[in-house]
C-alpha cells in the first residue's frame, strides 16, 4: 500500500467513526447554539453543517502549510506569475492574499476576483461569487422577524448566494445577533462600514461565508426572541454572548481585512466542528479574549478543526488568545504581535499550532513575556502537543515554549528555504491590515 492510500484508508475510517457521533452532536449543542427550540429545519441544517465541515476537513494539513508558505515566497520575491495576475509591477501590496486583487484599479467592477484570493485552510471559500449582487442601502435594524428589503439583516436571510456591497458609508446597529444563511460574501470596499453598538455577526450551520472590508467594535450582548435567521425559518433565541464574529458548526469560512475591537466576548470565535477557515490581514486592538478557536475540552468534534491565521496585526490594548486552541491543527504565520498583557498563543486538548514567520514584541512585564500558554495539563502531557516556531522573530525578552515532534519539512533548511520568510518581514506583510479605505479608479 502506498503512503497516499494510506493516509486516504485512515481518513475514511476517521469520517465514518467521526459521522456516527452526529447524533450526540445534535443533542449537545442547543445551549451552546443560542436555540430555544431545536426544531426540525434546525436539527436538518445542523446534520448538513456537520457533514459539510467532514467533507472540508483536509486529511493532509501539512501540505497546505506548505503550500501557504511557498505562496508567500512568491509574493515577496515578484515572480512571473504574480506580475502576470496583477497587470501593475508596482502594486505595494505584500502578501499574496492582497496581491491576487488589491492592485486592479478597476476592482468595483471587477470585486468578484476577490472570490479567488483566499489562501490557507479555507482556500475554497468563494462567498457570493455564483449569485447577483445585493446593494445595502439602509443601515437600520427595525424588525428581526421580517427584515426590511435594503437592510443588511434581510441581505444576509435569502437562500440563494449574494455578493452584498454598501451603497455608502453607513453604521449599522444591530438590535440581534445577524444569523448568515449559506453562500453570502458581505463586501464593505468603497465604503466605511461598522457594525457596532449592537449584537455581533453569527455564522452558524453553514458554508462558504466571506466577511471583507468592514468594522466590527463595540459589540453587547442581546437579549434574544424570535430570529429569522432563513426566508425559509424563524426561530426562538437565547440572550447573545456579545462576540464580534461567532462561527458555530460551519465550513469554508474567510474573514479579511476586518478591524475588530471592544467587544463584550470574543472578536472570533470559532466552536463545535467549523473548519476550513481563514482569518487574515486583520487588525485586532483594545481586547480582552481575542480569538477562541475551540470552545470547550470536552467536545472531541474540534479534532476537525483546521485554521490559517495569516497576515493579521495584533496591536494596542490586547490581553489573550490571539489565538486560544483545542483539539484541531492550527497555522498562525506572518502576523505581527505587539505586547500582550497575559500571553499571545495559548490552548488546551492536545491542538497542534504551528507558529511561523510571525514577530513577536513583549511588554516590558518580565511576567508576560513567554508567548505560549497551555492549560489543564502537567508538563508531562504537554510535552507531546506539537507546538512548533519556526522563523519567528522575538523581540524585547519574548519567547516561545516549543513541544512534540519537529516538523518533518522545514522551509528553513535546503533547496526550500526562499519559499517561507521569517518574522523579519512581518511588517511589510502585514502593513495593510484591518478596513482598507477603496477608492473606485484607484488600487484599493
Amino acid at each position: 500500500m502506498t503512503f497516499t492510500s494510506h493516509i486516504s484508508l485512515l481518513f475514511q475510517v476517521f469520517f465514518v467513526a467521526f459521522a456516527a457521533t452526529i447524533p450526540a452532536f445534535l443533542a449537545s449543542i442547543d445551549a451552546d447554539a443560542h436555540i430555544v427550540e431545536f426544531d426540525e429545519f434546525l436539527q436538518k441544517r445542523a446534520e448538513n453543517a456537520l457533514q459539510a465541515s467532514l467533507r472540508a476537513y483536509n486529511p493532509d494539513p501539512e501540505a497546505v502549510t506548505e503550500n501557504f508558505n511557498k505562496q508567500v515566497g512568491e509574493a515577496l520575491k515578484g515572480g512571473n506569475e504574480t506580475r502576470r495576475n496583477l497587470r501593475a509591477d508596482s502594486c505595494m501590496a505584500t502578501n499574496p492574499i492582497d496581491r491576487c486583487w488589491r492592485c486592479d484599479p478597476d476592482w468595483a467592477n471587477n470585486r468578484k476576483r476577490l472570490a479567488r484570493c483566499a489562501r490557507g485552510f479555507g482556500h475554497h471559500t468563494t462567498g457570493g461569487k455564483d449569485g447577483r449582487y445585493y446593494v445595502v442601502t439602509d443601515p437600520s435594524d427595525d424588525n428581526v422577524e421580517e427584515p426590511k428589503p435594503g437592510t443588511l439583516r434581510h441581505a444576509v436571510i435569502q437562500e440563494e448566494p449574494l455578493w452584498i456591497i454598501f451603497e455608502r458609508n453607513m453604521v449599522i446597529r444591530l438590535k440581534q445577533e445577524l444569523l448568515i444563511n449559506n453562500d453570502k460574501t458581505i463586501d464593505g470596499r468603497g465604503a466605511e462600514v461598522h457594525i457596532a453598538y449592537g449584537a455581533g455577526l453569527t455564522i452558524q450551520f453553514v458554508q462558504n461565508i466571506i466577511i471583507h472590508n468592514i468594522k466590527v467594535h463595540h459589540i453587547v450582548p442581546r437579549s434574544g426572541g424570535m430570529i429569522r435567521d432563513s426566508v425559509l425559518h424563524v426561530g426562538l433565541r437565547t440572550r447573545s454572548d456579545g462576540d464580534g464574529i461567532s462561527i458555530f458548526s460551519a465550513s469554508h469560512i474567510w474573514i479579511d481585512h476586518v478591524s475588530l475591537s471592544k467587544c463584550t466576548d470574543g472578536l472570533i470565535d470559532a466552536i463545535m466542528a467549523s473548519t476550513a477557515i481563514t482569518v487574515s490581514n486583520c487588525k485586532f486592538n483594545n481586547h480582552n479574549e481575542v480569538m477562541l478557536l475551540g470552545a470547550n475540552d470536552g467536545h472531541t468534534e474540534d479534532t476537525i478543526m483546521q485554521v490559517t491565521v495569516a497576515f493579521n496585526r495584533f496591536g494596542k490594548g490586547l490581553v489573550q488568545r490571539m489565538p486560544r486552541c483545542r483539539w484541531g491543527f492550527f497555522h498562525v504565520v506572518n502576523n505581527d504581535y505587539a505586547q500582550w498583557k497575559m500571553y499571545a498563543i495559548g490552548g488546551s486538548a492536545h491542538p497542534t499550532i504551528i507558529s511561523q514567520g510571525n514577530r513577536f514584541k513583549a511588554a516590558p512585564n518580565q511576567f508576560t513575556k513567554e508567548v505560549t500558554k497551555r492549560d489543564y495539563a502537567e508538563k508531562s502531557e504537554w510535552m507531546g502537543w506539537q507546538w512548533r516556531s519556526e522563523g519567528d522573530k522575538f523581540l524585547n525578552g519574548a519567547f516561545f515554549v516549543e513541544s512534540g515532534p519537529p516538523l518533518k519539512n522545514s522551509p528553513f533548511t535546503g533547496k526550500n528555504k526562499i519559499q517561507f520568510k521569517p518574522g523579519s518581514y512581518a511588517g511589510r506583510l502585514t502593513r495593510y491590515a484591518g478596513a482598507l479605505k477603496c477608492k473606485e479608479g484607484q488600487g484599493c
